[in-house]
């Protein structure tokens, strides 16, 4: 067993942890910080496999930026409210059969794919392709997304002022 595999059964066994706890946890505050972990634990998850660009843009992107407003969204919900919010799990059984049909589909797909080679040493850095990519026949797509995720924060804000 090499180190590789054991750090990745540490990741593996903390993001799912904190994907259950985050499922789980009656605390809507709590459940974004679990939120945080498991998107910490997917970036740590890229670095094991040689992507050191999916690692940084997960971290800054997801774990950083979308946390954050969540958490400000929470923060402003519960003042704007005057009380505690709770997070209630519905269909927690519905839940847990589609995530176990899920693995099972999962499970299948990885048991029928042909054992491969060992993976090579990889050669050239992807980061340009993925820059060329995003600002070549994707560059709209990802304007847009920006776009609405500005109109997102504006209504946010509109919905989170006072009366006054």
């Amino acid at each position: 067993m090499t180190l590789e595999t054991v750090g990745f059964g540490v990741v593996a066994t903390a993001l799912l942890a904190s994907s259950l706890a985050v499922v789980l946890t009656p605390n809507l505050f709590h459940a974004v910080l679990y939120l945080a972990v498991a998107l910490v634990a997917t970036g740590v998850v890229f670095l094991l496999l040689d992507q050191p660009f999916l690692f940084a843009v997960q971290l800054l992107l997801y774990a950083g930026g979308v946390v954050t407003i969540v958490v400000f969204a929470i923060m402003l919900t519960e003042r704007l409210v005057g009380e505690r919010i709770t997070q209630t799990s519905r269909y927690l059984v519905n839940g847990a059969l589609v995530a176990a049909a899920v693995f099972a589909g999962v499970v299948g797909f990885l048991i029928q794919a042909p054992a491969g080679a060992p993976r090579a040493a990889q050669t050239i850095d992807p980061t340009a392709s993925i820059g060329r990519a995003l600002v070549g026949p994707f560059a709209v797509t990802f304007e847009l997304l920006g776009v609405l995720l500005v109109a997102a924060l504006l209504g946010a804000l509109y919905f989170a002022r006072s009366e006054e």
